[in-house]
């Protein structure tokens, strides 16, 4: 057996028997790393447990300084890029955030003449570090730490939330709801979800004429959404309550409901000018205030608040040339207190880092790519592909799904 197969052969049986590594893994590894540097021993065996340990390390930034550290699937810190994959095949991470799934969207058109945007995922594998397409689910919600997902079946409005275990790809449990279903969040702590109801399916279409006199599928918007209210459920035994809202006319076809960061409300997007377009809720389905530590950010920046709760990611402000800029704000005054490089802020990797789309350098149309920023430098670090546009007629290119990563 030569070199090249006995690290094959090492690798494939410690990839069989892997599991998620233990608290003071990386430090251990960069220790181990430079003992065997000091005795200057190698062997082929050797070799390939340190590939095994170290292979998903990358450049990581810093307030515009490179880094180099290991990275485990999901517990881990550093980075984790494919700026070579769009849409991404291999695993994306940067810090607390982990890309945890994936979709794209295209109207299809039922018997009765209607048409639905309908979805197709890619889940994260933890196991593997890979994304595999599962076409069973209309709607996903990944839950923190990325092992976990709640699951709606292909018909909306659904009577039941489908626990989904990511590494096995097998639903554990079914938790059956009174009211059907149309969009999912977790709780910031995972321990419960916000199920969204619907009298009908969210992601229905209608057909417009342009100016030309074709037609074309377009989504829903304000005025006509049969959104009725929300549950609140206890991932752990299923139980919780559901909560009647009052029709608006502010919000769209799909406007679903997500927790504060406290858990203690719910809120949703609406459609207008005024700051943030967003209502709060609480528990029992009657508007209130927005808490004083979100008010002032927007439904439409999925980042917004930063890990410590002292920074609020918020929209684009200024552009030029292929770079763009977003504000960062601070969360109870609305102050911008900073700038960071991208044009729509995703998520935080840390307090002074987040995930972001911005557009690739060069002349011509909008190409996103996915980015890490960091607050105070202008440099970016690409994390994926450039996301080239799709001219197929209500179709939706392919959009992340982040959650934290979790021990």
């Amino acid at each position: 057996m030569n070199v090249d197969e006995l690290v094959r052969d090492t690798l494939r049986e410690q990839a069989a028997e892997l599991t998620a590594p233990g608290p003071g893994f990386a430090d251990r590894v960069l220790a181990a790393r430079r003992r065997r540097r000091t005795r200057r021993l190698a062997s082929a065996v050797a070799a390939a447990t340190v590939v095994v340990a170290i292979a998903a390390a990358v450049p990581l930034l810093d307030t515009g300084k490179e880094d180099v550290r290991p990275a485990a699937v999901l517990d881990g810190s550093g980075v984790l890029a494919h700026p070579d994959q769009s849409p991404p095949r291999d695993l994306i991470a940067a810090g607390r955030s982990v890309l945890a799934a994936h979709y794209t969207a295209q109207p299809v058109e039922g018997p009765d003449g209607r048409a639905v945007l309908t979805r197709t995922y890619w889940l994260l594998d933890p196991r593997t570090g890979k994304y595999e397409e599962d076409d069973r689910w209309s709607f996903v919600a990944v839950a923190p730490g990325a092992r976990t997902a709640a699951v709606l079946e292909r018909e909306l409005p659904a009577r039941r939330i489908g626990l989904l275990d990511l590494a096995t790809g097998r639903v554990d449990r079914w938790i059956t709801v009174d009211h059907g279903v149309g969009g999912l969040a977790f709780s910031h702590d995972g321990r419960r979800l916000v199920a969204t109801t619907y009298r009908e399916h969210p992601d229905l279409m209608v057909r417009m004429r342009d100016e030309a006199g074709g037609v074309a599928w377009v989504r829903q918007f304000g005025g006509t959404s049969s959104r009725s209210g929300f549950h609140v459920l206890e991932v752990a035994d299923g139980r919780g309550t559901w909560s009647p809202v009052a029709e608006r006319r502010d919000v769209n076809g799909r406007q679903d409901f997500a927790f504060s960061r406290d858990g203690r409300l719910v809120y949703a997007q609406v459609v207008g000018e005024r700051d943030g377009m967003q209502q709060f809720h609480d528990l029992a389905g009657t508007p209130v205030p927005a808490p004083a530590e979100e008010r002032h950010l927007r439904s439409d920046v999925p980042a917004r608040l930063s890990p410590d709760g002292g920074l609020a990611a918020s929209g684009l402000t200024a552009e030029a040339g292929d770079r763009s800029w977003s504000a960062i704000r601070d969360p109870r005054t609305g102050e911008e207190v900073a700038r960071v490089r991208g044009g729509h802020l995703l998520a935080w990797a840390d307090d002074r880092r987040l995930i972001a789309w911005e557009r690739a350098p060069g002349p011509g149309e909008y190409r996103p790519r996915l980015v890490l920023v960091t607050l105070g430098s202008e440099k970016v670090l690409p994390l994926s592909g450039v996301r080239e546009p799709d001219e197929s007629s209500g179709t939706v290119e392919w959009e992340p799904v982040f959650v934290e990563r979790r021990p």
